[in-house]
């Protein structure tokens, strides 16, 4: 019974119910508007992408988030726990501390696809080529490409675009499934560059960025064999070898030689997108 039923009385009873039952109200409430405005403020501080990208990484499979220590040696067994922003870790600088000095590599690779080692390598397949004058160029590396063949759209950003790392750079339409291109660096995009899997991006990234959270020489190669024997997991016996040319070289369009729903699945989990 209700305070506005005509035989409601006030007792004891009723005001214990009651008080308790608006206080309950009151602080769903307060968590909505709480919430709501929580959300408004990520978005207009630009924090958006990033919450996005930390819900992302949580869903990726154990073996597509191995540290980079992992990959060289220095951490057998260690995964990333930051999102693959070696910024951010506290025990980067220690790992990095164990690499024995090396020579800075330089060529190209061949590992099943092209790996040119005069760039930096981010892990959603994207590489990013520091310029003269301060600024980067962004674009897909020779796996993606493979991967996606030729799409049937991409979706370039305007110049003046603000981008954020693991964030969306581009979004690619390709064999009818849709995938998000991200972005290995944060800056403003000035300039967009060719077609199709071959788009590249100049970005202004406000002067010579911080770029220590990417991959480049030995552990590049070393993520790369890695990013193969992932996709033979992703594949299986019975796909893998349509995928794969003589010698255990990535056909040229991958999409091309598999079902609808298991492309839709393989460019999600290799291109960080679950």
């Amino acid at each position: 019974m209700f305070p506005w039923s005509p035989e409601f009385v006030w007792d004891a009873t009723h005001v214990v119910f009651f008080g308790a039952l608006y206080s309950v109200l009151a602080a769903v409430a307060g968590s909505l508007a709480l919430a709501v405005w929580r959300a408004r403020r990520d978005a207009r501080d630009g924090r958006a992408a990033a919450i996005a990208w930390h819900g992302a990484f949580e869903e990726l499979p154990r073996s597509a988030r191995a540290c980079r220590h992992q990959l060289t040696g220095e951490a057998p067994g260690r995964t990333c726990e930051n999102g693959f922003d070696c910024r951010r870790c506290a025990e980067h600088p220690h790992l990095e501390a164990l690499r024995p000095l090396t020579a800075a590599a330089d060529g190209a690779e061949h590992v099943g696809f092209d790996l040119p080692l005069d760039r930096l390598y981010h892990r959603g397949h994207t590489w990013v080529q520091p310029e003269r004058d301060g600024t980067v160029t962004v674009g897909l590396d020779d796996f993606a490409r493979r991967l996606v063949g030729t799409p049937e759209r991409v979706e370039r950003p305007q110049p003046g675009t603000r981008l954020e790392v693991n964030g969306p750079a581009a979004r690619l339409r390709a064999h009818g499934n849709e995938v998000r291109v991200l972005s290995p660096v944060d800056g403003t995009v000035l300039e967009t560059r060719g077609e199709g899997a071959d788009l590249t991006l100049r970005v202004d990234v406000g002067g010579f960025a911080d770029l220590r959270y990417l991959l480049s020489g030995a552990e590049a190669r070393a993520w790369a064999l890695r990013e193969l024997e992932r996709l033979q997991r992703a594949l299986g016996p019975g796909e893998l070898g349509a995928a794969l040319a003589d010698g255990g070289e990535l056909v040229d369009d991958v999409g091309a030689t598999l079902p609808r729903d298991r492309y839709d699945a393989l460019l999600g989990e290799m291109l960080l997108e679950p």
